[in-house]
């Protein structure tokens, strides 16, 4: 499924790439200038606190059964298509559902309206399912308590699954093998429930990558569900109910640098004669290995290097912040309690980089849902279904990736500069602290713009 997830680059952009650059970088100085000026206290937690509307029982407990049956019925749809059906990555449902309706598909609907997966996950569906027979056959008293998860391994399962997964979509050779992709989410759904009969629920939230990413990206949401009600806040505020533990971090920057290296492998930076893919190729080749394992290899390291760059380049501007007042921050985790205020540029990047992609191919998930196997059957009535490509004009998609990767930026700034008047004694050392952060907001948005055009 080889699809350009930015914008053309055979055609003329809108506007010259160096305008756009300059435009952003002016929109995230006038913002911090703003919020020097205006923001003088945290509010970010009450603004987050929004308008609650409450929902009836009945009408939760039967929406969370309907999108949890759903949720296990494409799962067990994508299992069925992927170990029965045809080979051809345009024919079976596997690889669009997997690489654009899930890992796209959902944190875009999470933004919009808050944690759906929570919902929809088909293995926290089957442990609430299998919880709920346990009591009705053997009594709630006869289940043992489930073991304490482990402190010090915190969100660091999350973050290794993430890591795979983006190797799986950016370096694996086979990454597009329906029944490669359905046996992977055989065994990944497999221990999601040990896991959780061994840990319980927590682990789910714990080592589940996917259901934390779709969970950060629901605290940018307007619409936040919680203990049977409804709030409508600004979106964004979420961020002030985020919680840093360890891994954490590496969550969010293991988010930032995969997308990251998927922008750069398909520039000329990475594929063009000379440059660093063809040549860490041909080191690999060298060593024995033949030109798909070779290319795997270099993709690995290029995936490993940009990870690693950002999180040089965000520990670089912790440090900066750490020296507004060492005394003060010399015991606390600066890159934990700041780490929050990157999950909108991890979203950011990931909406504007994957809008196309989402757009385009996504609409190939109605056809694929009535014909699932690619053997010429009409499930639901919509296998004709066709794809139009001019459902976003370029302009359009160029306005609105820089929309979205700007806004993500801008919003990083308000969290972190929330962030620093809770760390530091006064409104002056939160701002003097901010600098830095602006520098890293600045440098991430020209690398996004960069990547995208």
């Amino acid at each position: 499924m080889a699809v350009a997830h930015g914008l053309d680059s055979s055609r003329q952009l809108p506007l010259p790439e160096w305008l756009f650059a300059w435009a952003a970088a002016v929109v995230l100085v006038v913002s911090f200038v703003g919020l020097s000026l205006l923001w003088h206290r945290p509010r970010l937690a009450d603004l987050a606190v929004g308008r609650s509307i409450a929902v009836s029982l009945p009408l939760r407990a039967s929406g969370r059964t309907l999108l949890g049956a759903l949720g296990l019925l494409i799962y067990g749809m994508a299992l069925w298509a992927g170990l029965t059906g045809t080979s051809n990555p345009q024919g079976n449902l596997v690889p669009t559902l997997v690489f654009v309706g899930f890992w796209v598909g959902i944190p875009v609907l999470s933004v919009l309206v808050g944690d759906v997966w929570r919902a929809l996950s088909p293995w926290r569906t089957l442990v609430d399912l299998g919880a709920w027979i346990a009591r009705r056959t053997v009594g709630p008293h006869a289940i043992p308590a489930p073991l304490r998860y482990p402190t010090r391994l915190g969100l660091w399962p999350a973050a290794m699954v993430l890591l795979t997964f983006g190797w799986l979509e950016l370096a694996a050779g086979d990454r597009d093998d329906p029944s490669l992709l359905a046996v992977l989410a055989l065994l990944y759904g497999a221990a999601m429930l040990i896991g959780s009969g061994l840990y319980g629920r927590e682990f789910l939230d714990r080592a589940d990558g996917f259901a934390r990413f779709f969970a950060l990206a629901a605290t940018l949401s307007p619409l936040d569900w919680r203990d049977g009600r409804l709030r409508v806040r600004l979106p964004g505020s979420g961020l002030a109910d985020v919680r840093s533990s360890p891994g954490f971090p590496a969550v969010v920057l293991t988010l930032i640098g995969t997308t990251t290296f998927d922008g750069i492998s398909g520039g000329e930076l990475w594929t063009s004669d000379g440059s660093l893919g063809p040549w860490l190729e041909q080191r690999f080749t060298g060593l024995g290995m033949d030109t798909t394992t070779a290319a795997t290899a270099a993709a690995t390291v290029g995936l490993l290097l940009c990870v690693g760059l950002v999180t040089a380049l965000v520990l670089l501007g912790i440090a900066g912040v750490r020296s507004v007042d060492r005394l003060r921050t010399r015991d606390q985790d600066l890159l934990g309690r700041f780490a929050p205020s990157l999950v909108p540029i991890a979203l950011g990047y990931a909406i504007a980089h994957y809008l196309s992609l989402l757009a385009i191919n996504g609409q190939a998930l109605g056809s694929l849902f009535s014909d699932p196997r690619g053997d010429g059957s009409d499930l639901f009535g919509t296998a004709g279904w066709t794809i139009d490509y001019d459902v976003l004009s370029p302009d359009a998609t160029w306005y609105l990736q820089v929309v979205a990767l700007v806004g993500g930026h801008v919003a990083g700034l308000v969290a972190a500069h929330d962030t620093a008047l809770l760390t530091f004694r006064g409104a002056r050392s939160a701002v003097r602290s901010q600098y830095w952060m602006l520098a890293v907001m600045v440098a991430f948005t020209s690398l996004g713009l960069w990547l995208l055009s």
